[in-house]
């Protein structure tokens, strides 16, 4: 295979932030080289660059041998460069066809050359198993085939090098399966692909190559077959990482947590939750799988109070807490992560040692009468940074200046420290570390064996089948099924994820 690109020495720079530190890249012909690393690594930068979204700092791009400037998108297609992105630039009330062709001279005198255009779609659809009807509406189109869109649009400007921006974030298992079948007609007809990722069991299943980028770094660059998944984590984060969740037999207890044909608007005003009924005992684990937008944020607005439901009732052991506030649902054993720990979880400008009372200032012995206690405060906190291993000189630093995984892990300080009886825990580790990962998933066991009753919300569904004792798919807002973790099917999961309603439920 011939190389058919370089990025040498490549730095950006952005106010305060070195994104890109002096980073050396490459790619062959006919093979997809993952670009691995977490959150904050300088994946999606470092293509920016490539895709022409953003200029370097420093250094050069060869394609071919030969040295380009990368000015723009427009430069970088002109280059047979093409970009899926991690959300995808369609426009739903456009056909297929027209969504490819938008911005292209497409026309035949004075009118766009809609049928030529069509044909060419189908050829490159039948070329590479994309399954693309160039007429349908995009808006009517699932989220996978809206992808195959993206990626038909790529090839018909004349891509020869995809990159695949997170490609896999919102697809089910069958979506992805089916991603990875088109990722391989590509790259037998000789096209590069480079997928951005920081799922190792993808990475390890698709590329042939991977670089891992660490804090804007390149820290290696090996072939896939060559190295363990415990050997990219550890190139990831620096240090070893332990995969597997003990997840020891418990007998579930009574219910914590009953829903019964709760329904609820989202903020459009729309109907985000249809009759949705469950039940969480103590000592178990409830997992949340489907894809992003589908009513988990507004299932879990209205369990915490958040939200108001239009129909149903919610249970907290037997007493009725539909509709109540936040505090009250709070004072009777609930504790919340939230899935934005900056905007919803942590007021940022405040101490450390404000956020871990933010429950309780108000009662003993953090306040007497109007007045708070301090001493008793900075006791606590402190007492509370070193049992969670909170990273930080004091607890009057502010919460703006800890690392992403030292927010959750004072997030999870505040919210386990009251022993809550149920705990609703919403993308817990979504943009963490494998390390700060590993950290979460052992303290969300520790509350089911303490007696918890844990609901954990989830797109990773690794994350669901590892933590879960059973496991519910949420599907537009409805439950199309609750399986236990030993009756479970991926490929079941997968079609459940993407509106097949199972009869019977766990």
């Amino acid at each position: 295979m011939s190389t058919v690109l370089e990025m040498k020495n490549i730095t950006k720079k952005f106010p305060g932030v070195l994104a890109n530190d002096n980073v050396c890249f490459s790619a062959d012909s006919g093979e997809v080289h993952a670009l691995l690393g977490e959150n904050g690594a300088g994946k999606t930068t470092l293509m920016n660059i490539l895709y022409g979204l953003y200029q370097p700092t420093s250094g050069e791009i060869y394609l071919k041998g030969r040295k380009v400037e990368i000015t723009s998108p427009k430069v970088a297609i002109e280059n047979g460069i093409g970009m899926v992105h991690q959300h995808f630039m369609l426009i739903p009330a456009l056909s297929v066809v027209e969504n490819v062709i938008l911005g292209m001279r497409q026309r035949r005198g004075a009118f766009l050359a809609i049928d030529e255009a069509a044909a060419k779609v189908k050829d490159l659809s039948a070329r590479y198993g994309l399954a693309v009807d160039p007429h349908r509406k995009v808006g009517d189109l699932s989220v996978g085939e809206r992808q195959r869109v993206e990626i038909v649009k790529a090839l018909y400007r004349g891509a020869d090098l995809l990159i695949l921006d997170e490609p896999t974030a919102v697809l089910t298992p069958q979506e992805t399966d089916e991603l990875f079948g088109v990722i391989r007609h590509l790259t037998a007809q000789g096209h590069t692909v480079i997928f951005i990722s920081h799922k190792l069991n993808e990475v390890k299943a698709i590329s042939d190559r991977v670089t891992v980028l660490r804090q804007g770094r390149a820290v290696t660059t090996v072939k896939t077959s060559r190295v363990s998944k415990e050997e990219l984590a550890r190139f990831m984060v620096g240090k070893e990482v332990l995969f597997d969740i003990e997840r020891e037999p418990l007998e579930p207890g009574a219910p914590v947590l009953r829903l019964d044909q709760i329904e609820a608007d989202n903020d459009l005003g729309l109907r985000a939750l249809k009759n949705v009924s469950l039940e969480i005992r103590q000592r178990e684990v409830l997992g949340i799988a489907g894809v992003d937008g589908n009513g988990q944020r507004e299932l879990v607005e209205v369990i915490c109070g958040l939200r108001k439901a239009s129909r149903g009732t919610v249970w907290l052991g037997d007493i009725d807490v539909t509709n109540a506030s936040p505090r009250r649902i709070t004072e009777l054993g609930t504790a919340h992560i939230p899935e934005d720990r900056q905007a919803r979880g942590l007021v940022l400008t405040m101490t450390l040692k404000e956020n871990l009372v933010l429950h309780d200032y108000y009662r003993p012995p953090f306040s007497r009468g109007h007045f708070l206690n301090w001493k008793e405060i900075r006791d606590h906190s402190r007492r509370l940074i070193r049992e969670f291993d909170v990273r930080t000189p004091h607890e009057d630093l502010l919460a703006k200046n800890l690392s992403g995984g030292n927010q959750q892990k004072l997030i999870l300080a505040r919210e386990l420290s009251s022993q809550p009886q149920l705990l609703v825990a919403m993308h817990p580790t979504r943009g963490l570390d494998v390390g700060a990962i590993e950290y979460v998933h052992r303290k969300i066991m520790e509350q089911r064996a303490r007696g918890a009753a844990v609901l954990l919300v989830s797109t990773d569904l690794d994350e669901i089948l590892s933590l879960s004792d059973r496991i519910a798919v949420i599907y537009e807002g409805e439950i199309m099924g609750i399986l236990a973790n030993h009756q479970v099917d991926i490929g079941e999961i997968g079609l459940m994820m993407a509106g097949v309603k199972k009869t019977a439920v766990a």
